[in-house]
């Protein structure tokens, strides 16, 4: 099994991975943390996937995709932080100054997971942004001690995915999410 992970440029590809399942939805297309509240929550249907059209279309483009067999199979976002929400988040620390990129949701497509396609996201998510400078990556995932974790929480990751990809535990959140607080991980790339 070879698993590639490739910018995200195909719209199809987005949309086939975190793209609503209502197509008059105003949620997902991992829009939340990308644009600010007000703009997120007016876009609906149609205007909601033009946006992430156009986001396929910026550089850098909205994250990657991990392929299977030319399948997208799974998917990762990052963006550098000054232009998302976490540039404003009260609950997730700046911990230095360095323009350093977040890394936010990890998602899977069913009948594709525990076959290692969320490492591979997170690999290629980092030489993505490494490949365009980034200084530095920031997940802001939950430390669950290894219980469970709803699947439908699970898109930021887990403390131990990160730690296997060589992030370290750089500060504590004022986030919880499903029960669990979420903790600053990062990877230095300098």
């Amino acid at each position: 099994m070879s698993i590639e992970v490739r910018a995200a440029t195909e719209f199809d590809d987005v949309a086939a991975l975190v793209g609503p399942k209502k197509a008059t939805s105003n949620v997902c297309f991992c829009l939340s943390y990308r644009i600010g509240s007000k703009e997120n929550n007016e876009l609906r249907g149609q205007q909601r996937a033009d946006r992430v059209r156009a986001l396929c279309h910026d550089d850098p483009p909205p994250g990657v995709i991990a392929y299977l067999d030319d399948q997208p199979v799974g998917w990762a976002a990052l963006h550098p932080r000054r232009d998302t929400s976490f540039a404003r988040n009260r609950l997730i620390p700046h911990i230095d100054d360095l323009d350093v990129w977040s890394l936010w949701c990890i998602r899977v497509r069913p009948g594709h997971r525990k076959q290692g396609i969320s490492h591979a996201l997170l690999e290629g998510a980092v030489a993505h942004a490494m490949k365009r400078g980034a200084p530095a990556v920031e997940g802001y995932p939950v430390d669950n001690r290894g219980e469970k974790v709803n699947p439908t929480m699970a898109y930021v990751g887990t403390r131990r995915l990160f730690e296997k990809a060589g992030f370290v535990k750089a500060a504590d959140t004022g986030s919880t999410l499903d029960g669990f607080p979420r903790v600053l991980m990062r990877l230095d790339l300098r």
